[in-house]
């Protein structure tokens, strides 16, 4: 699987629809689900949890969790719905997370997710990955996660996704989990020197196709976040300069290509603002992006929205002077 480049599973952001939106935009990104608590999956509604559109993939389906045999029948349920990788989550530092014990925490105990892991591959062909930072709270030297990931590589596991900040469990929220502590990339560079047969993909603060670029000299893959989420269009500039693909869509071939499965699963139910909020950042940076952003939250992005008002989107981008063009984001 190509993991050069990717987006990071992200709550409330990398839903269904979010990816099917990103794959408009880039064929070659590999994409993740949301965290998914392998509890839930095993007993809740797994069609409304695990299903997908085709045209996401390469998707692949994270999880929460820290027993390995509810983990293991997750990653199995996972791949009988065709998911192309199964992530298991050691890097979410919120206070929820650590209470019902999975998430960054369970950097805490490297046996028990030894388990879990080698529980979890011996019931899914998948290859299986993790997610995790470079330490919590105090310990954040370099020989503690040498250490972690050494313990997780004795198992089978292949493919380590690090974000380069500590988490602080307990002391922060998410969102100051994802800015107060400092970046260290130079502890992934070190680990790609040290595991050289592992594949290390570095995440964390990546913002640009030149940041990309320095890190890709470094390590097997970047995996791209909020910077993703917010200004889409990034992928397009890396479908361009990483990937080499000339047949990029334009932002108004984006929305246009998106209309019928809008409409499509609006007859399934689905509220017209549950697709459309992925898409405010699309025109970032362009000309008449700010009335892109207010046409779409004062009609679209609330949740009684007028599903009619689809029929005239493109007419507010013409209307609005939207710039559509190809061109870099910003």
């Amino acid at each position: 699987m190509n993991r050069k480049v990717s987006v990071a599973p992200m709550m409330d952001c990398t839903d269904r629809h979010e990816r099917y939106f990103l794959r408009l935009i880039s064929k070659n990104t590999l994409l993740y689900t949301e965290m998914i608590v392998d509890e839930a999956i095993n007993r809740g509604d797994k069609k409304k949890l695990l299903d997908f559109n085709i045209n996401e993939k390469p998707v692949a389906l994270q999880l929460g969790g820290s027993s390995p045999r509810l983990l293991a029948e997750a990653s199995k349920i996972g791949e009988d719905f065709g998911y192309d990788e199964i992530n298991l989550n050691l890097g979410c530092p919120s206070r929820k997370v650590e209470k019902n014990k999975f998430g960054a925490c369970l950097m805490k105990e490297p046996n028990l997710v030894a388990d879990c892991l080698s529980k979890m591959q011996s019931e899914t062909s998948l290859p299986v990955t993790i997610k995790t930072r470079i330490g919590y709270d105090d310990v954040e030297d370099y020989e503690n996660l040498y250490n972690f990931i050494s313990k997780l590589k004795s198992t089978g596991i292949k493919t380590f996704i690090i974000h380069a900040r500590k988490a602080m469990l307990g002391k922060f929220t998410p969102k100051q989990n994802l800015n107060i502590p400092p970046l260290k990339y130079d502890f992934v560079y070190k680990l790609k020197k040290d595991f050289a047969n592992e594949e290390i993909i570095i995440n964390g603060g990546i913002t640009s196709v030149d940041e990309l670029k320095i890190h890709l000299e470094k390590t097997d893959g970047v995996m791209i976040g909020r910077a993703a989420y917010h200004t889409p269009y990034l992928l397009a500039d890396i479908e361009r300069e990483i990937f080499k693909n000339k047949n990029v869509p334009s932002r108004q071939d984006v929305i246009e290509q998106l209309i019928p499965y809008v409409k499509d699963e609006l007859k399934k139910g689905t509220r017209l603002n549950q697709i459309m909020r992925h898409t405010l950042g699309l025109f970032h940076g362009q000309t008449g992006a700010s009335n892109w952003k207010r046409y779409l939250s004062e009609n679209m992005c609330v949740r009684d929205a007028d599903v009619k008002k689809i029929d005239h989107i493109m007419d507010k981008i013409k209307y609005n002077n939207v710039d559509t063009s190809v061109g870099q984001s910003a």
